[in-house]
Parts: structure tokens; C-alpha cells; sequence
């Protein structure tokens, strides 16, 4: 979920209009003779300090009573009271009433409409009250550029300039927020540069432009900058991170900004638990819940989906399922977050009742749904029950299969060896097949040993200019897996001519809330030495169970030695290794890797859990592995 904040919540709200003289009769009309001068001032007071909406109902009864409806300031302050209260059509209604609406009434009615995200209105009263002869202020600007689309903010910028309102701070931090959002950079940059006196709000929006479009290097120069920041500013700084691969430093970020005494909000936790949930971050994770509960943080719907999904992406199933049943309103997402949580860990079955209880609820599945339910049938070979849920997305809900349902599909049936009919599938799609779906192809050339089919495939990916590192690297693990030697070094030629290189497999495993992270043959962690040895210990363990290591998943031509000795340093054995001389016996180790577990890994972390009576979970690039008394839940279907 992207939660990149906008600077038009931090623009304030125009200002009271100005006292009635008589000198401006247009604006404020004359007094009925039967109120006192004293009346509009104590009713407009009422107002301002009104609790709730019946108080304000009261005092706009109490207004009718005594004919002042009318009155300028009143009628404002009134149309702004019931907008705060989420009343936008009475304060449309009150607006409507108004014979001659000031400049202020229509600020206040554009502001209403572009706070909500209704710019498509907002825009039409601006153009409105131009129409009626009102000059906008700087105010009005600020507030019709708030959710202004790119096009419409050049053509308000070019107004702004011609009325002389361009060199006003408010007006510029909304075209520096206009030109982000569209994507230009550049010009968002020029106008920032411009300005004599850059406040937090200003700075706060050329952070969220680089932010918002992977520039973090830039957003964080800015960043560093500011000496007092306020909590929306550190917000866009930790989700920049968190949207854009980077939950690490989202981490050391939040946890700075811990130190600096901001106290996080909603905004901010949705952004961590990103984090959490791409790291596997579960203790991290675990504190930031305790956090929402003893800091009054609303438990929505959104924080509630965010907690469901790092629980499920942490390896703790047990804990999403606990929140998802706490919630009590759960929208479409909330329920995809649950389902696509019994997904990657295997649970097919939940997945598929958890579908039917949502339908049975009364809320209809989305496009997103289907990736998740699609996902589930994948992982435990579910053909019919597949093929029945991709056929009713477009027979029954409506819904056109987008590239990512063909590609579970292709993914379903590859998989369980039905590989000429995802070949066939692919051919057919409406829609362009991507590198993602030809890889998926090739994934299940190389696990069913089709070499024909794999060259078949990869040499059209080359052809057409769609090849990646994942498409050489596996058609070169494809010839070395069937001694093809020759193929493996003309593969690996062309990935150097191409500038193709590899992704460097790496495991890591949160122990004290502090994730480590390994590579393979690692000796770069300062318990170096200690995680050797326990390697050691694993081996003797192994030998004396009689294990045989797969050195057929050594892509290497190497000797059978030396391939045994490559297998017992893959990075999720130096993880599991630190993972047993750090934490408690019988606890649980979590381990997260980026690439695909391998086959040998797969098979000797089943033993390790045996022989230590430890459970190990580990989430690799496709799915999660619960490895308990010798079993794993994916029952060897991976």
C-alpha cells in the first residue's frame, strides 16, 4: 500500500473576512434593525465553539429566528462548521442560499470539495466564481490546487502569474505539489528553487516529489536540511523508503524520529509495518502493535488490513488470523490481506472457505481478490478449482482478467506439469505475455527437465528483447542440471555481453530486533566463527541420518566435494545456524530469503527441525515453508 502524504493537509484555512465597514455594503449588508451590533459577534463565537452537530443545528435555527442567515461572516463560519463535521452537502446547501456569495463563501466551498478529493468540483466552482465576477485570493488558489491534476495546475499557474498571486508562499508550495504529483520533477524543482523563504510545508512537498518517485538520495538531502520536523514530514521520508525497497532505512528512520520525540500516527504506522512485513521484521512488527493499542491509533480498516499483512508476510499466520477476526468492519481489502495470507502459506483450503465466508458477507471479491485466490490454488496444485475461479471472474462478477490471473494461471498449471496447456494459454491470452509469465514458463521447464521447450522459449525472450536476469539464469540452470556444460558457459557468455548479472541469493533472520542478513559463504558477521562451527555440528548430524546432499543442484562444474561444500554454506544455512546459537531452544526460527529455497536447503532444514525439535519457517521469493518434526506444510509441492 503507497501512503506518500500530500502537503495540502498542512495548508491552513483561509482567514475570517475582513469587519464590516460601511464602505462595503456589497460584502456585509446592514444589520436587520431588530438585532444589535453585539449579535453576529456572540452568534459567530457560538460557532467557533460549537461541540457537536446539534449545537450547531441550534445556532443555525437561532440564526433563521433572527434573520441573520444572510450575514456574511455568519453564513461563512456556518458553511465551515458543517463541512468539519463531514456535512458538505448542508454546508452546499447554506452556500446555495447565499445571495451574494464573497470571495471567503467560495474558498471555503472550493477547499471543502479539493480536502475531500472531489477536484472535478472543486475546479468547476472555481471557474464559477470567476464567471461571477469574484477575483480569487491566494487562499482560493492554494485551495484549488490541492487535488489539482497536472493540466488543470499548468493552466492555474499560468493564472496565478497573471494575477500576480505566484510570489505567495502557499500559492507556490500548491504548484510545487502540483508538478510532483504529475510526475515532473524538473519543474516542481525550479519553482522550490525559487522561493526566498522555504517553510516546513514547502520543504515538506519537494520531499514527497523526490519521495514519490524513487528519487531518495534527493529527498533525503532535503530531509537532512530541516532541523525541526514535524510528524507529516518524517512520514513521507519512512514511507519513501518503505514504497521504494528500502525498509531497512525506513526502520533506522523511525526509529531516529523515536528519538527525536515526534510521536508516530496512523500515517506513520501503516508506512513501519510495510517495512516490518517486507523484512519479516516480527518483533519489530509485535511493538508496533502494542504501540497502536496503548497510543490511541484507531484500529480502521486500513490499520487493521496493514497489521493483517505483516503478520502474514512475518511468518505468523496465528497472529493475522487473530487481528482480521478482531476487526469489525472489513472491506474488500481486509479480506484479500486474509486470503492471500492463507495463500502463501500453503492453507489453500482457509483461503478458499475465507472466499466464500466474504461473498457470503455481502462483499463482492475485486481484481485483487482473484490474484489472491488464484495464488492459493497455485501452491497446492488445485487445477478444476482454478480454472472454475478464473472463468467466473468474467462470467460472473464481471471482472476481465488482467496479466497478473493469466500469469497464476500459467503458474497453476506449469507447475503440476501441465506444461503444453500453460504453453497454449500463454499463446492464446489477450493481452501481451510478459517476461514475468515466460520466466514461469521456463521455472517449470527447468523443475519438469524440458530443455527443448526452455530453449524454445528463452530464444524467443532474446529475440524480443524481453530477456532478464531470471531468463538466462534459468535456461543456464536448465543445461547444467542436465550436464550440459557447453550450453551453461555459452549462456553465461551472453549474459556478460549483455550486462546481465546475477541476483546474489541472501537470507535473513531477525534475532533482538535486529535483522542480519547473509550471503552465501558469509564470514562477514562478527559471530562468524561461532555460526561455523555450529555448521559443523549440523554436518556431523546429517552424516549420521545417513543424508545424501543433492549436488545435482550445484550448477557448477565442479567435483562432488567441492559441490557438497558449496550446499553447506547457502545463505539460509548460515541463518538458520545463527538463528540456533541466538535464540532460545524451542523457539521458533524465522528465516526470509529473496530467491527460491533449494531443493538440498529444503531437505536438510526439514532434518534440522527434527533433530533440534525446533520449528523453522521460512518465506522464500514464492511462498512460505513451516518445517516441523521433520515435515514441511508445503508437502514437498513447491
Amino acid at each position: 500500500m503507497s501512503m506518500s502524504m500530500s502537503i495540502v493537509s498542512a495548508t491552513p484555512p483561509p482567514p475570517p473576512p475582513p469587519p464590516a465597514t460601511a464602505k462595503s455594503p456589497s460584502v456585509v449588508p446592514p444589520a436587520p434593525t431588530t438585532a444589535s451590533a453585539a449579535q453576529p459577534r456572540r452568534l459567530a463565537s457560538l460557532i467557533d465553539s460549537s461541540t457537536s452537530l446539534d449545537h450547531l443545528l441550534q445556532i443555525h435555527a437561532a440564526l433563521l429566528r433572527r434573520g441573520l442567515h444572510h450575514h456574511p461572516i455568519l453564513s461563512f463560519k456556518l458553511q465551515r462548521s458543517y463541512s468539519s463535521r463531514g456535512r458538505l452537502r448542508s454546508s452546499v446547501a447554506l452556500f446555495n442560499c447565499s445571495s451574494e456569495p464573497t470571495v471567503y463563501q467560495w474558498t471555503a466551498l472550493i477547499h471543502d470539495h479539493a480536502h475531500l478529493g472531489l477536484h472535478q468540483q472543486a475546479l468547476l466552482y472555481f471557474v464559477q466564481m470567476m464567471g461571477d465576477g469574484i477575483e480569487p485570493n491566494a487562499f482560493t488558489f492554494s485551495s484549488v490546487l490541492k487535488s489539482c491534476p497536472l493540466e488543470s495546475g499548468k493552466a492555474l499557474h499560468c493564472l496565478a502569474v497573471k494575477l500576480g498571486f505566484c510570489s505567495d508562499p502557499y500559492v507556490r508550495t500548491g504548484l510545487v505539489d502540483v508538478y510532483a504529483r504529475g510526475g515532473e520533477i524538473v519543474s516542481a524543482r525550479r519553482l522550490f528553487d525559487s522561493m526566498p523563504e522555504k517553510s516546513l510545508v514547502s520543504l515538506t512537498a519537494m520531499i514527497t516529489c523526490y519521495a514519490k518517485h524513487g528519487e531518495l538520495k534527493e529527498a533525503r538531502v532535503v530531509f537532512d536540511e530541516i532541523l525541526e520536523r514535524d510528524v507529516v514530514c518524517w512520514n513521507v521520508m519512512i514511507d519513501g523508503y518503505a514504497q521504494h525497497g528500502k525498509p531497512d532505512e525506513a526502520l533506522v528512520l523511525f526509529r531516529q524520529m523515536l528519538s527525536a520525540g515526534v510521536r508516530p500516527n496512523e500515517v506513520t504506522v501503516l508506512s513501519v509495518l510495510s517495512a516490518c512485513g517486507q523484512l519479516g521484521a516480527l518483533e519489530v512488527g509485535r511493538w508496533i502493535h502494542s504501540h497502536i493499542q496503548n497510543n490511541g491509533i484507531q484500529m480502521n480498516a486500513h490499520v487493521g488490513t496493514a497489521l493483517v499483512d505483516m503478520y502474514s508476510k512475518c511468518g505468523s499466520l496465528e497472529d493475522a488470523l487473530l487481528v482480521f477476526e478482531s476487526m469489525n468492519h472489513k472491506d474488500v481489502v481486509a479480506w484479500n490481506s486474509m486470503i492471500l495470507g492463507y495463500a502463501i502459506h500453503g492453507s489453500s483450503q482457509c483461503a478458499l472457505g475465507t472466499f466464500n465466508t466474504m461473498c457470503r458477507s455481502g462483499v463482492n471479491p475485486n481484481d485483487i481478490t482473484f490474484i489472491a485466490i488464484l495464488t492459493a490454488c497455485s501452491h497446492t496444485g488445485l487445477i478444476k478449482e482454478g480454472w472454475d475461479f478464473f472463468n467466473s471472474m468474467k462470467d460472473k462478477y464481471g471482472i476481465q482478467p488482467k496479466i497478473e490471473h493469466y500469469g497464476c494461471m500459467v503458474n497453476l498449471l506449469s507447475r503440476a506439469g501441465n506444461l503444453e496447456e500453460a504453453y497454449q494459454l500463454v499463446k492464446e491470452m489477450e493481452i501481451e505475455p510478459d517476461a514475468v509469465i515466460w520466466g514461469t514458463l521456463l521455472g517449470a521447464c527447468r523443475l519438469h527437465a524440458k530443455t527443448a521447450l526452455a530453449e524454445k522459449i528463452a530464444e524467443f525472450l532474446v529475440g524480443k528483447d524481453l530477456a532478464n536476469c531470471g531468463t538466462y539464469t534459468l535456461l543456464s540452470n536448465i543445461y547444467a542440471a542436465s550436464g550440459d556444460w557447453e550450453g551453461v558457459a555459452k549462456v553465461r557468455t551472453l549474459m556478460k555481453s549483455s550486462g546481465v548479472v546475477k541476483e546474489k541469493g541472501c537470507s535473513s533472520i531477525e534475532v533482538n530486533n535486529r535483522v542480519h542478513e547473509f550471503l552465501a559463504g558469509d564470514k562477514r558477521h562478527p559471530k562468524s566463527r561461532e555460526i561455523y562451527s555450529m555448521l559443523d555440528e549440523i554436518n556431523g548430524w546429517l552424516k549420521a541420518y545417513n543424508y545424501r546432499a543433492q549436488t545435482e543442484m550445484v550448477l557448477h562444474d565442479l567435483g562432488e566435494a567441492q559441490k557438497e561444500q558449496s550446499l553447506e554454506v547457502h545463505s539460509e544455512r548460515l541463518a538458520i545456524a545463527f538463528g540456533l546459537i541466538s535464540t532460545e531452544a524451542g523457539s521458533t526460527i524465522r528465516i526470509v530469503k529473496n530467491l527460491r529455497v533449494c531443493s538440498d536447503c529444503h531437505e536438510v532444514t526439514k532434518l534440522v527441525s527434527l533433530m533440534m525439535g525446533r520449528k523453522i519457517v521460512m518465506r522464500d521469493r514464492n511462498r512460505f515453508h513451516h518445517f516441523v518434526n521433520g515435515s514441511c506444510s508445503c508437502g514437498d509441492y513447491w
